[in-house]
């Protein structure tokens, strides 16, 4: 009657997929933690391991020093794009007037994104600054201006580009869209004209959140993949060096065949992750 059903089904159905919307949304930040906690592994126990038996090998081979170097030095980067994350967190907050994990990102709708979570989307999805204080703004600009800093510009630390600033977007929700059941419905009477509205845009913003969120499941599917390739490196740097020590001598010269088959292919996985700490999602 006065097509109710139609507008209460898509109403109903609206916010099913908000709900599902948010469960994903959590699984991404999730899986983006993890990797971030594996890549603050690799940043600091790895290359330890690796810069200790460099120093403990005489007449090591140029390559392979060469490769630790270069991980050495994208564990630098890496640290840097973190330091930046944080101090651009703290000047945030302090012009917010808030206190850690809540402030400027509290205020542009992702208050679910803490200091680690915000640093874990950041280095999975790129960074860039806005160059606007994301404090003094509101509403949608600041939620723009979050993502935006968040992943929006990645292409200058080899991200996403707008590929990780899409997926970035999907993560905002309806309600960073601007988007909820009351401003659909609204004010009027329920004529069978209005209802028939109502359901209309309900069902529009249905298509638009199951979009996103199939953007966020290739995502989860990029960092899970991302996850399970470092991984298989981190474990292939722990198996050969515990192999090395325990059975290679400590002068490269006078390795055996096999022992200098093992160091080349801790050179190929101690590459690996150097390529792998500095990729982002698309």
């Amino acid at each position: 009657m006065l097509n109710r059903n139609l507008r209460d089904t898509a109403i109903k159905e609206l916010e099913r997929i908000t709900n599902v919307h948010t469960a994903v949304v959590e699984n991404t930040k999730n899986s983006a933690i993890n990797l971030f906690e594996l890549r603050q592994k690799c940043c600091t126990s790895v290359i330890m391991e690796c810069e200790a038996y460099v120093n403990t090998l005489s007449n090591s081979p140029k390559e392979f020093e060469k490769a630790v170097s270069e991980y050495r030095l994208e564990v630098r980067e890496f640290k840097g794009i973190l330091e930046e994350i944080d101090s651009e967190i703290s000047a945030a907050n302090i012009k917010a007037g808030g206190t850690a994990g809540g402030g400027a990102l509290a205020g542009a709708g992702v208050a679910a994104f803490a200091p680690t979570a915000a640093m874990a989307i950041a280095t999975t999805f790129g960074t860039a600054s806005t160059g606007t204080a994301i404090a003094t703004l509101g509403g949608a600009a600041a939620t723009n201006a979050a993502l935006a800093w968040l992943g929006g510009g990645a292409l200058a630390v080899g991200g996403g580009g707008m590929a990780g600033g899409s997926a970035l977007l999907a993560m905002a929700g309806p309600i960073g869209w601007g988007i909820s059941i009351s401003a659909i419905v609204g004010g009027g009477l329920m004529s069978r004209k209005r209802n028939a509205e109502i359901a209309e845009k309900a069902n529009n913003e249905t298509i638009k959140i199951t979009a996103q969120i199939k953007q966020l499941d290739v995502s989860i599917k990029s960092i899970e993949k991302l996850i399970e390739l470092t991984s298989t490196h981190v474990k292939g740097v722990s198996d050969v060096l515990a192999y090395l020590k325990e059975h290679a001598p400590l002068n490269y010269r006078q390795f055996s065949n096999d022992q200098s088959k093992a160091l080349m292919l801790l050179i190929n996985h101690v590459n690996s992750l150097s390529e792998l700490l500095k990729k982002s999602v698309n």
